[in-house]
């Protein structure tokens, strides 16, 4: 009977939070798009911010779909992932192997990987300073190449070679609507990009310092994480930064993401439970936890070291690496999000 009640309970909470958050992804979607069109500058900036925003929902439902946290189904999780994807750009690939790197993620206690970044620079020098010079003006260059590549997924990762034809299908799908919105509405073409590299900057900004490793090039390999299923290694280095620990729904903005020790300690746990999973772990008035004003210093100052060569053997770990990052003495690290499936 208990049991009955907390299900019941918690299947009215998802659909009073997860169906808020999918009401306002989808409005804010369409009225942003809607706006762009206006002949009015002020509403066409209104209309990129809200647009903006409704791609970031759309991408932390994404992630909430990947976890089976909104649906009793796991059909219905996938379902609505695979249309959410659309949403915020990242159609290109398959929402199955963004499902699957991200549940690497969370099982190796690792961030797998197929492409090498820096070695990528490395080898390209010219486009690491052109990526720098850009960066240096907040432009995620960075994550743009990551988004570009996963444009072409199949055709240049092997392992996925037989989708193929879906992904040509959405480049045709996307690329002739923006093709045409260039053409006809170059304005809205203009402020579509711009409310994209908004959303970019939202997710990479609270990506860049919520762990304290590097990558592994591991995702196609079935080598073992040395440090898959020690939670405590895993506590030790994953970092919260929400947006305000004084003022809780402001964290709503981001669907509580910056909960992410909380998130970690149990992936089973809805993004508007969060909260309080990360007062259980941490308790009221707890240090574990980077203060945003410290996150926009390391964004600020740090938006060109952190491109490559951002995890030196000497660089701060665990606890250090918190303490050091409330004090924002850290760099940070770039081209981590759960969208790009490599």
């Amino acid at each position: 009977m208990l049991k009955n009640i907390t299900k019941n309970s918690f299947y009215s909470q998802s659909l009073i939070y997860n169906g808020g958050a999918f009401l306002y992804a989808t409005s804010a979607y369409i009225l942003g798009l809607y706006g762009l069109f206006h002949q009015s500058i002020a509403i066409n900036i209104i209309s990129m911010i809200l647009l903006a925003h409704g791609m970031v929902i759309a991408a932390y439902l994404v992630h909430e779909c990947a976890h089976n946290l909104v649906f009793k189904k796991i059909q219905h999780n996938t379902y609505f992932g695979k249309i959410w994807v659309w949403i915020c750009g990242a159609s290109y690939g398959t929402y199955e192997d963004i499902r699957y790197k991200h549940f690497r993620h969370h099982v190796d206690n690792d961030d797998v990987v197929w492409f090498d970044y820096e070695g990528f620079f490395r080898k390209f020098p010219l486009i690491l300073k052109i990526t720098q010079i850009l960066e240096w003006f907040y432009i995620p260059v960075h994550d743009l190449i990551m988004h570009f590549i996963m444009a072409f997924t199949s055709f240049v990762i092997p392992q996925r070679y037989n989708q193929r034809r879906r992904n040509l299908f959405v480049l045709l799908a996307r690329g002739s609507v923006f093709i045409s919105l260039i053409i006809y509405y170059p304005r809205v073409a203009f402020l579509y990009i711009i409310a994209y590299l908004l959303m970019m900057t939202v997710l990479r900004f609270l990506d860049s310092i919520q762990h304290d490793y590097s990558y592994n090039l591991t995702l196609f390999s079935n080598e073992r994480s040395p440090r898959k299923g020690d939670f405590n290694w895993e506590q030790e280095h994953t970092f919260s930064n929400p947006i305000s620990t004084n003022i809780p729904f402001l964290n709503w903005l981001t669907l509580n993401f910056g909960f992410h020790n909380a998130h970690h300690a149990d992936m089973t746990i809805p993004w508007y439970k969060l909260p309080e999973k990360h007062k259980e772990l941490f308790g009221e008035n707890s240090i574990y936890h980077i203060p945003f004003g410290a996150q926009l210093k390391i964004f600020h100052k740090q938006r060109v070291n952190r491109i490559i060569d951002n995890h030196e053997p000497d660089s701060p770990s665990g606890y250090d690496y918190l303490i050091a990052a409330r004090k924002a003495e850290v760099s940070g690290g770039n081209a981590a999000s759960f969208l790009t499936s490599f």
